[in-house]
Protein backbone atom coordinates (compact mmCIF):
# COMPACT_ATOMS: atom_id res chain seq x y z
CA UNK A 1 0.00 0.00 0.00
CA UNK A 2 0.79 3.39 -0.20
CA UNK A 3 -0.04 6.36 2.01
CA UNK A 4 -3.00 8.98 2.51
CA UNK A 5 -3.12 11.49 -0.81
CA UNK A 6 -5.67 13.90 -2.21
CA UNK A 7 -5.92 15.96 -4.88
CA UNK A 8 -8.03 19.16 -6.26
CA UNK A 9 -11.58 19.34 -4.59
CA UNK A 10 -13.09 17.25 -2.45
CA UNK A 11 -16.53 17.72 -0.17
CA UNK A 12 -15.56 17.33 3.98
CA UNK A 13 -17.42 14.39 4.00
CA UNK A 14 -17.85 11.09 1.91
CA UNK A 15 -21.06 10.09 0.46
CA UNK A 16 -22.56 13.98 1.06
CA UNK A 17 -23.76 16.65 -1.46
CA UNK A 18 -20.95 18.15 -3.48
CA UNK A 19 -22.23 20.64 -5.89
CA UNK A 20 -20.43 21.86 -9.29
CA UNK A 21 -21.12 25.55 -10.47
CA UNK A 22 -24.80 25.03 -11.64
CA UNK A 23 -25.77 23.22 -8.49
CA UNK A 24 -26.07 19.85 -10.13
CA UNK A 25 -24.24 17.11 -8.15
CA UNK A 26 -20.87 16.06 -8.72
CA UNK A 27 -20.74 12.32 -9.24
CA UNK A 28 -19.35 10.33 -6.69
CA UNK A 29 -17.23 6.88 -7.46
CA UNK A 30 -15.52 4.70 -5.03
CA UNK A 31 -12.78 3.13 -6.44
CA UNK A 32 -12.07 -0.13 -3.73
CA UNK A 33 -10.55 -3.15 -3.31
CA UNK A 34 -11.16 -6.41 -1.33
CA UNK A 35 -14.88 -5.60 -1.87
CA UNK A 36 -15.17 -2.86 0.83
CA UNK A 37 -12.47 -4.17 3.00
CA UNK A 38 -9.06 -3.24 1.28
CA UNK A 39 -7.59 0.20 0.23
CA UNK A 40 -9.80 2.57 -1.59
CA UNK A 41 -10.28 6.03 -2.81
CA UNK A 42 -13.23 8.77 -3.58
CA UNK A 43 -13.41 10.51 -6.85
CA UNK A 44 -15.43 13.20 -8.41
CA UNK A 45 -16.42 13.44 -11.45
CA UNK A 46 -18.40 15.96 -13.88
CA UNK A 47 -20.29 13.08 -15.28
CA UNK A 48 -21.46 10.17 -14.19
CA UNK A 49 -18.72 7.17 -15.49
CA UNK A 50 -21.74 5.29 -15.66
CA UNK A 51 -22.44 6.75 -18.93
CA UNK A 52 -21.57 4.81 -22.39
CA UNK A 53 -22.21 6.19 -25.63
CA UNK A 54 -21.47 2.72 -27.33
CA UNK A 55 -19.67 -0.84 -26.72
CA UNK A 56 -17.58 -1.88 -29.84
CA UNK A 57 -17.21 -6.21 -30.79
CA UNK A 58 -14.20 -7.37 -27.81
CA UNK A 59 -11.06 -8.32 -29.60
CA UNK A 60 -9.43 -11.38 -28.35
CA UNK A 61 -5.62 -10.19 -27.18
CA UNK A 62 -3.43 -12.09 -24.98
CA UNK A 63 -0.16 -14.59 -24.94
CA UNK A 64 -0.34 -18.06 -26.24
CA UNK A 65 1.17 -20.84 -23.90
CA UNK A 66 3.76 -23.31 -24.94
CA UNK A 67 2.25 -26.54 -23.40
CA UNK A 68 5.31 -28.30 -23.89
CA UNK A 69 8.49 -26.83 -22.85
CA UNK A 70 10.99 -28.78 -21.89
CA UNK A 71 12.45 -28.22 -17.68
CA UNK A 72 15.59 -26.03 -18.62
CA UNK A 73 17.65 -23.06 -18.12
CA UNK A 74 16.94 -20.84 -20.15
CA UNK A 75 18.33 -17.14 -21.39
CA UNK A 76 16.09 -15.19 -23.78
CA UNK A 77 18.38 -12.78 -25.92
CA UNK A 78 16.23 -9.56 -25.42
CA UNK A 79 18.95 -7.50 -25.30
CA UNK A 80 19.17 -6.09 -28.61
CA UNK A 81 15.11 -6.34 -29.24
CA UNK A 82 14.55 -3.50 -31.66
CA UNK A 83 10.79 -1.82 -31.73
CA UNK A 84 8.19 -4.70 -30.55
CA UNK A 85 5.32 -2.81 -32.07
CA UNK A 86 4.15 1.14 -33.13
CA UNK A 87 0.99 0.83 -30.43
CA UNK A 88 1.61 0.02 -26.48
CA UNK A 89 -1.12 -2.77 -26.16
CA UNK A 90 0.31 -4.45 -29.76
CA UNK A 91 3.48 -4.05 -28.58
CA UNK A 92 3.32 -5.79 -25.35
CA UNK A 93 4.81 -8.95 -25.76
CA UNK A 94 4.35 -10.68 -22.87
CA UNK A 95 7.35 -13.81 -22.42
CA UNK A 96 6.54 -16.11 -19.47
CA UNK A 97 2.86 -16.56 -17.55
CA UNK A 98 0.95 -18.24 -14.97
CA UNK A 99 -1.69 -17.36 -13.21
CA UNK A 100 -0.27 -15.14 -11.20
CA UNK A 101 1.51 -13.03 -13.82
CA UNK A 102 2.76 -12.56 -16.82
CA UNK A 103 6.09 -10.94 -17.72
CA UNK A 104 7.17 -9.30 -21.41
CA UNK A 105 8.70 -6.33 -22.48
CA UNK A 106 7.42 -3.18 -24.84
CA UNK A 107 9.75 -1.19 -26.99
CA UNK A 108 7.98 1.79 -28.64
CA UNK A 109 9.13 4.45 -31.46
CA UNK A 110 10.46 7.78 -29.80
CA UNK A 111 7.78 10.15 -28.75
CA UNK A 112 4.89 7.64 -28.73
CA UNK A 113 1.55 9.47 -27.73
CA UNK A 114 -1.54 7.08 -26.97
CA UNK A 115 -4.81 8.42 -28.72
CA UNK A 116 -6.94 6.05 -26.55
CA UNK A 117 -7.19 5.24 -22.72
CA UNK A 118 -6.64 1.64 -21.35
CA UNK A 119 -7.70 0.34 -18.25
CA UNK A 120 -6.88 -3.40 -17.05
CA UNK A 121 -9.86 -4.81 -15.49
CA UNK A 122 -8.04 -8.05 -13.95
CA UNK A 123 -4.72 -7.20 -13.52
CA UNK A 124 -2.64 -5.03 -11.51
CA UNK A 125 0.39 -3.48 -13.90
CA UNK A 126 3.91 -2.94 -13.14
CA UNK A 127 6.11 -1.06 -15.71
CA UNK A 128 9.94 -0.50 -15.38
CA UNK A 129 11.10 2.27 -17.45
CA UNK A 130 14.40 0.64 -18.63
CA UNK A 131 15.07 3.46 -21.25
CA UNK A 132 12.43 6.51 -21.54
CA UNK A 133 11.03 9.40 -20.24
CA UNK A 134 7.12 10.72 -19.99
CA UNK A 135 3.87 11.07 -18.08
CA UNK A 136 0.94 9.23 -17.27
CA UNK A 137 -2.43 10.63 -16.80
CA UNK A 138 -5.12 8.83 -15.31
CA UNK A 139 -8.19 9.57 -13.36
CA UNK A 140 -5.77 10.27 -10.60
CA UNK A 141 -3.95 12.90 -12.26
CA UNK A 142 -0.58 13.61 -14.31
CA UNK A 143 2.45 11.67 -12.76
CA UNK A 144 6.27 12.17 -14.14
CA UNK A 145 8.11 8.77 -15.22
CA UNK A 146 11.62 8.34 -15.64
CA UNK A 147 14.56 5.33 -16.48
CA UNK A 148 14.91 3.60 -13.65
CA UNK A 149 11.15 4.07 -12.61
CA UNK A 150 9.09 1.15 -11.07
CA UNK A 151 5.43 2.66 -12.09
CA UNK A 152 3.06 0.66 -9.84
CA UNK A 153 -0.97 1.00 -12.05
CA UNK A 154 -3.81 -0.38 -10.06
CA UNK A 155 -6.24 -2.54 -11.94
CA UNK A 156 -8.82 -0.39 -13.21
CA UNK A 157 -6.82 2.36 -13.21
CA UNK A 158 -8.06 4.48 -16.47
CA UNK A 159 -4.87 6.01 -18.04
CA UNK A 160 -2.93 6.72 -21.22
CA UNK A 161 0.85 7.24 -21.97
CA UNK A 162 2.85 10.06 -23.32
CA UNK A 163 6.53 10.05 -23.90
CA UNK A 164 8.83 12.42 -25.09
CA UNK A 165 11.60 12.34 -27.84
CA UNK A 166 13.78 9.07 -26.52
CA UNK A 167 14.21 5.69 -26.92
CA UNK A 168 11.48 4.10 -24.82
CA UNK A 169 11.80 0.44 -23.38
CA UNK A 170 9.57 -1.37 -20.44
CA UNK A 171 9.39 -3.96 -18.56
CA UNK A 172 6.27 -5.32 -18.25
CA UNK A 173 4.16 -6.98 -15.15
CA UNK A 174 1.02 -8.21 -15.12
CA UNK A 175 -0.40 -9.29 -11.60
CA UNK A 176 -3.59 -10.67 -11.01
CA UNK A 177 -3.04 -10.01 -7.46
CA UNK A 178 -2.68 -6.75 -5.24
CA UNK A 179 1.02 -5.32 -6.25
CA UNK A 180 1.85 -3.70 -2.43
CA UNK A 181 5.12 -2.74 -0.45
CA UNK A 182 7.20 -5.40 1.38
CA UNK A 183 4.65 -6.39 4.28
CA UNK A 184 7.94 -7.06 7.15
CA UNK A 185 9.26 -3.10 6.04
CA UNK A 186 5.68 -1.63 7.26
CA UNK A 187 4.72 -1.16 10.51
CA UNK A 188 1.52 -2.28 12.23
CA UNK A 189 -0.44 0.75 11.16
CA UNK A 190 1.34 0.57 7.73
CA UNK A 191 4.22 3.05 7.83
CA UNK A 192 7.48 1.89 6.06
CA UNK A 193 9.98 1.31 9.22
CA UNK A 194 13.04 2.69 10.02
CA UNK A 195 15.51 -0.25 8.62
CA UNK A 196 13.47 -0.46 5.42
CA UNK A 197 15.28 0.38 2.04
CA UNK A 198 13.10 2.43 1.00
CA UNK A 199 10.49 4.97 2.68
CA UNK A 200 7.49 7.08 1.47
CA UNK A 201 9.72 10.05 0.37
CA UNK A 202 10.57 7.90 -2.26
CA UNK A 203 7.31 6.95 -3.34
CA UNK A 204 5.64 9.37 -5.79
CA UNK A 205 1.83 9.87 -6.42
CA UNK A 206 0.41 12.00 -9.17
CA UNK A 207 1.61 15.10 -9.15
CA UNK A 208 -1.36 17.37 -10.58
CA UNK A 209 -5.15 16.83 -11.27
CA UNK A 210 -5.79 16.80 -15.15
CA UNK A 211 -9.48 18.12 -15.59
CA UNK A 212 -10.19 17.56 -19.34
CA UNK A 213 -14.34 18.84 -19.53
CA UNK A 214 -14.55 18.58 -23.47
CA UNK A 215 -17.43 16.71 -24.41
CA UNK A 216 -16.17 13.76 -27.89
CA UNK A 217 -15.84 10.44 -28.42
CA UNK A 218 -12.95 8.88 -25.86
CA UNK A 219 -12.17 5.54 -26.23
CA UNK A 220 -11.38 3.41 -23.34
CA UNK A 221 -10.05 -0.43 -24.60
CA UNK A 222 -10.80 -2.40 -20.99
CA UNK A 223 -8.90 -5.59 -20.71
CA UNK A 224 -10.17 -8.68 -19.90
CA UNK A 225 -10.86 -12.69 -20.01
CA UNK A 226 -8.62 -12.55 -22.76
CA UNK A 227 -10.24 -9.98 -24.55
CA UNK A 228 -10.17 -6.19 -25.27
CA UNK A 229 -13.87 -4.41 -24.74
CA UNK A 230 -13.95 -1.00 -26.63
CA UNK A 231 -16.14 1.49 -24.95
CA UNK A 232 -16.94 4.58 -26.17
CA UNK A 233 -17.97 7.96 -24.22
CA UNK A 234 -19.11 11.06 -24.79
CA UNK A 235 -16.94 12.59 -21.82
CA UNK A 236 -13.42 11.78 -20.97
CA UNK A 237 -13.17 9.59 -17.65
CA UNK A 238 -10.46 12.02 -16.66
CA UNK A 239 -13.18 14.73 -15.93
CA UNK A 240 -12.42 14.54 -12.26
CA UNK A 241 -12.44 17.58 -10.25
CA UNK A 242 -10.90 16.00 -6.54
CA UNK A 243 -10.07 12.47 -5.15
CA UNK A 244 -8.79 11.15 -1.68
CA UNK A 245 -7.77 7.83 -0.92
CA UNK A 246 -5.01 5.24 -0.26
CA UNK A 247 -5.42 3.70 -4.16
CA UNK A 248 -3.93 5.74 -6.85
CA UNK A 249 -0.85 4.88 -9.26
CA UNK A 250 2.84 5.95 -8.32
CA UNK A 251 6.17 5.50 -9.18
CA UNK A 252 9.23 4.35 -7.06
CA UNK A 253 12.66 4.69 -8.68
CA UNK A 254 14.93 1.69 -8.54
CA UNK A 255 18.46 4.13 -7.73
CA UNK A 256 16.91 5.44 -4.51
CA UNK A 257 16.27 1.52 -3.23
CA UNK A 258 19.18 1.37 -0.10
CA UNK A 259 20.90 -2.19 -0.53
CA UNK A 260 21.03 -4.34 2.66
CA UNK A 261 24.74 -5.82 2.45
CA UNK A 262 26.70 -7.91 4.96
CA UNK A 263 29.78 -9.33 5.90
CA UNK A 264 28.93 -12.51 3.84
CA UNK A 265 26.66 -12.65 0.72
CA UNK A 266 23.35 -11.82 1.76
CA UNK A 267 20.54 -14.09 -0.08
CA UNK A 268 17.92 -12.23 -2.24
CA UNK A 269 15.08 -11.18 -0.22
CA UNK A 270 17.73 -8.66 1.16
CA UNK A 271 16.81 -7.02 -2.19
CA UNK A 272 12.92 -7.55 -2.07
CA UNK A 273 10.95 -4.34 -3.25
CA UNK A 274 7.32 -5.07 -3.58
CA UNK A 275 4.92 -8.17 -2.81
CA UNK A 276 2.29 -9.81 -4.45
CA UNK A 277 0.52 -13.29 -4.57
CA UNK A 278 2.61 -15.94 -4.99
CA UNK A 279 5.60 -13.74 -6.46
CA UNK A 280 7.97 -10.89 -5.26
CA UNK A 281 10.03 -8.45 -7.49
CA UNK A 282 13.38 -7.65 -5.90
CA UNK A 283 15.84 -5.01 -7.28
CA UNK A 284 19.46 -5.54 -6.94
CA UNK A 285 21.61 -2.20 -7.51
CA UNK A 286 25.48 -0.96 -6.95
CA UNK A 287 26.43 -1.73 -3.43
CA UNK A 288 29.58 -2.90 -1.43
CA UNK A 289 30.24 -6.16 -1.78
CA UNK A 290 30.54 -8.72 1.47
CA UNK A 291 33.44 -7.38 4.17
CA UNK A 292 34.29 -10.68 5.86
CA UNK A 293 38.26 -11.39 5.36
CA UNK A 294 36.94 -14.54 3.39
CA UNK A 295 34.24 -13.69 1.95
CA UNK A 296 33.12 -14.99 -1.74
CA UNK A 297 31.10 -12.27 -3.42
CA UNK A 298 29.88 -14.30 -6.37
CA UNK A 299 26.26 -15.84 -4.93
CA UNK A 300 26.47 -19.33 -4.17
CA UNK A 301 24.69 -22.18 -5.86
CA UNK A 302 21.10 -22.89 -4.98
CA UNK A 303 18.57 -25.04 -5.27
CA UNK A 304 14.93 -23.43 -5.96
CA UNK A 305 12.63 -26.02 -4.58
CA UNK A 306 9.52 -24.22 -4.67
CA UNK A 307 9.93 -20.58 -7.02
CA UNK A 308 10.71 -19.73 -10.29
CA UNK A 309 13.59 -17.07 -10.90
CA UNK A 310 13.22 -14.21 -13.25
CA UNK A 311 16.33 -12.01 -13.63
CA UNK A 312 15.79 -9.23 -16.05
CA UNK A 313 19.34 -7.36 -16.44
CA UNK A 314 18.74 -3.55 -16.61
CA UNK A 315 21.97 -2.38 -16.37
CA UNK A 316 26.20 -3.17 -15.38
CA UNK A 317 28.45 -5.68 -15.91
CA UNK A 318 26.83 -8.88 -14.37
CA UNK A 319 29.80 -10.53 -12.71
CA UNK A 320 28.22 -13.95 -12.35
CA UNK A 321 26.98 -14.75 -16.02
CA UNK A 322 28.80 -15.09 -19.08
CA UNK A 323 27.17 -14.24 -22.35
CA UNK A 324 24.74 -11.85 -20.60
CA UNK A 325 23.70 -7.93 -22.00
CA UNK A 326 21.38 -5.46 -20.88
CA UNK A 327 18.30 -6.37 -21.58
CA UNK A 328 18.35 -9.96 -21.48
CA UNK A 329 16.18 -12.41 -19.17
CA UNK A 330 16.95 -15.67 -17.52
CA UNK A 331 14.72 -17.91 -16.01
CA UNK A 332 15.91 -20.26 -13.42
CA UNK A 333 13.26 -22.90 -12.99
CA UNK A 334 12.33 -24.75 -9.55
CA UNK A 335 13.49 -28.40 -9.85
CA UNK A 336 17.14 -27.38 -11.14
CA UNK A 337 20.38 -26.10 -9.22
CA UNK A 338 21.66 -22.81 -10.64
CA UNK A 339 25.04 -20.47 -9.62
CA UNK A 340 27.66 -18.45 -11.10
CA UNK A 341 29.13 -19.67 -14.46
CA UNK A 342 32.65 -21.89 -14.40
CA UNK A 343 35.11 -18.90 -13.53
CA UNK A 344 32.99 -16.27 -11.93
CA UNK A 345 33.16 -17.83 -8.33
CA UNK A 346 37.46 -17.22 -8.02
CA UNK A 347 36.99 -14.12 -10.30
CA UNK A 348 35.13 -12.52 -7.95
CA UNK A 349 36.94 -12.79 -4.38
CA UNK A 350 38.86 -9.63 -3.60
CA UNK A 351 36.37 -7.05 -5.51
CA UNK A 352 34.76 -4.30 -3.55
CA UNK A 353 31.68 -3.47 -4.98
CA UNK A 354 29.34 -3.88 -7.75
CA UNK A 355 27.47 -1.52 -10.09
CA UNK A 356 24.65 -3.84 -11.56
CA UNK A 357 20.96 -3.14 -12.14
CA UNK A 358 18.99 -5.75 -11.97
CA UNK A 359 14.97 -6.67 -11.28
CA UNK A 360 14.57 -9.72 -10.32
CA UNK A 361 11.22 -11.39 -10.29
CA UNK A 362 10.24 -14.62 -7.94
CA UNK A 363 7.10 -16.73 -8.60
CA UNK A 364 6.04 -19.42 -6.51
CA UNK A 365 4.13 -21.27 -8.96
CA UNK A 366 6.03 -22.66 -12.18
CA UNK A 367 6.24 -19.87 -15.50
CA UNK A 368 5.20 -21.26 -18.88
CA UNK A 369 7.35 -19.78 -21.94
CA UNK A 370 4.67 -18.05 -24.75
CA UNK A 371 5.06 -18.29 -28.59
CA UNK A 372 6.04 -15.15 -28.46
CA UNK A 373 9.86 -16.09 -26.39
CA UNK A 374 10.44 -18.99 -28.94
CA UNK A 375 12.48 -16.42 -31.28
CA UNK A 376 14.74 -15.17 -28.18
CA UNK A 377 15.84 -18.80 -27.11
CA UNK A 378 19.50 -19.19 -26.45
CA UNK A 379 19.74 -22.83 -27.16
CA UNK A 380 23.27 -23.24 -25.46
CA UNK A 381 22.34 -21.45 -21.90
CA UNK A 382 21.63 -25.05 -20.15
CA UNK A 383 25.47 -26.07 -21.50
CA UNK A 384 27.21 -22.90 -20.34
CA UNK A 385 28.07 -24.25 -16.89
CA UNK A 386 30.57 -26.76 -18.85
CA UNK A 387 33.83 -25.70 -18.16
CA UNK A 388 35.33 -23.77 -20.66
Amino acid sequence: MAYYYKLGEIPPKRHTQFRQPDQSLYKEELVSSKGFSGIYSNLYHIHAPTRVRAIGDPVAYGPKVLPDYPLRQTHLKTAFLGLTGSDYLEGRRMLMVNTDVAIGVCNLPEGYQMDYYYKNGEADELLYVHDGQGHLYSQFGKLNISKGDYVVIPRTTIYRLEFSAAPIRLLVLESYGPIETVKHYRNALGQLLEHSPYCERDIHPPQSLVTEAEPGDYLVKIKKQGYLHLYHYGHSPLDLVGWDGFLYPYTFSIYDFEPITGRIHQPPPVHQTFQAPNFVVCSFVPRLFDYHPLAIPAPYNHSNIDSDEVLFYAEGHFMSRRGIDRGSFTLHPGGLPHGPHPGTVEKSIGAKATEEYAVMIDTFRPLLLTEAALEFLDEDYPMSWADA
